[in-house]
């Protein structure tokens, strides 16, 4: 049963945050922010020296059960110290698994009063994309550090409101981009950064999973909450494209979408990158496919597969391995890299801007789908 701390938290509780998350405003289209190479640069608000960074969960749904939480278990930086959730129901599991103290269970109502609680510095919001925004803007305003789930936002006006309210805030903001973290990644960048091959002539990315049509009375089915391919796993290939040719699209040149119903199962686009160079993206959550491919004068270079939790290996045209797959958790190196950049008040490797330069590309690509046009970014 819920402790007496726990369950009066939740008595103020709106019936709204008690019973589900409110529905998100509609979407609306936009242009295109700056390159995803900016970073925000507010000073960090570091912990005294040597203890580890308190992190809050926002959000308990099955990413942050079975990834992040495990995660934090082998961080060396941070380590799991609160949850915020609109289901109480779950608050005694998550407590007795985690040793979580009644004063660092918040719901969604009264996260507001994390700021007056310092053992929290950072809020990880792990919700449906359409309520990154109203939790990450609260989380700034009591003055906690923001680890955001991508994708980041639903556009990119809500997607600059967060990273102006950290800025505002002083405090910092990072993306869950988990593959920038990942070794074997970062060994297919280097080879992107130097153009081990010669100049750049093509680029193909592939994330699906066969799965089926979601269901429109779960979020994932619901354009409006984020739901569909392109929310989903379609901002692994914008992201990939972007570090694989280390440079940002101008513009998409078309795109189609496959909606059996209000989202997207399917999405194939192609982008058009400085100098003409054209890339092409596709994404499902029918059809499984994993690589990204970088095509150069003199060879290639690829990820494949390029996003999965585990077993993310790459090859060379030289014959060159990047791999074996890592012994761990991506999630526990992502944590950790956020933790010492707050630290040490360094670049992230994934800021608030790249979030956004993606959300710019997603909305492009449904537009050039509703409209059959080229759209420029």
């Amino acid at each position: 049963m819920m402790n007496k701390n726990s369950r009066r938290r939740f008595l103020r509780q709106t019936v709204t945050a008690a019973t589900g998350l409110a529905l998100a405003p509609g979407l609306v289209s936009c242009g295109a922010g700056n390159t995803a190479t900016a970073s925000s640069s507010v000073p960090a608000r570091a912990p005294e020296k040597g203890r580890k960074l308190n992190v809050a969960l926002l959000g308990l749904g099955s990413y942050a059960k079975g990834q992040i939480a495990p995660s934090l278990q082998f961080t060396r930086h941070c380590q799991l110290a609160g949850i915020i959730t609109g289901s109480p129901e779950k608050i005694p599991e998550w407590q007795a698994k985690h040793d979580i103290p009644d004063e660092n269970v918040y719901s969604y109502d009264n996260m507001d009063e994390l700021a007056d609680n310092p053992n929290i510095d950072v809020v990880y919001v792990i919700t449906p994309t359409a309520t990154h925004k109203e939790f990450a803007v609260r989380a700034a305003k009591a003055g906690k550090h923001v680890w955001c789930e991508k994708p980041m936002a639903m556009t990119v006006e809500d997607s600059q409101a967060i990273i102006d309210a950290c800025n505002e805030n002083n405090v910092r903001l990072s993306i869950g981009y988990r593959m920038l973290h990942e070794p074997n990644t970062q060994d297919f960048i280097a080879l992107s950064k130097e153009k081990a091959f010669g100049a750049f002539t093509a680029a193909t990315s592939l994330a699906g999973y066969a799965g089926s049509d979601p269901p429109t009375d779960y979020w994932r089915g619901q354009r409006a909450m984020g739901g569909g391919a392109l929310y989903d796993m379609g901002v692994y290939t914008v992201n990939g494209l972007r570090y694989g040719l280390q440079m940002a699209p101008v513009a998409v040149v078309k795109a189609m979408q496959h909606r059996p119903t209000e989202v997207d199962v399917t999405t194939e686009y192609t982008l058009e990158f400085p100098g003409g160079l054209l890339a092409e993206g596709k994404t499902s959550v029918v059809t499984n496919y994993n690589q990204l491919r970088i095509e150069g004068e003199n060879g290639w270079h690829e990820m494949q597969p390029m996003q999965p939790y585990g077993g993310v290996k790459g090859l060379t045209s030289a014959g060159t391995v990047l791999g074996p797959p890592i012994d761990g958790k991506q999630q526990t190196l992502q944590m950790d890299d956020d933790a010492l950049a707050i630290m040490n008040n360094t670049p992230v490797l994934a800021p608030g801007e790249m979030g956004r330069d993606d959300i710019a590309v997603i909305r492009a690509i449904i537009e050039s789908a509703e409209t059959g046009k080229r759209v420029v970014l």
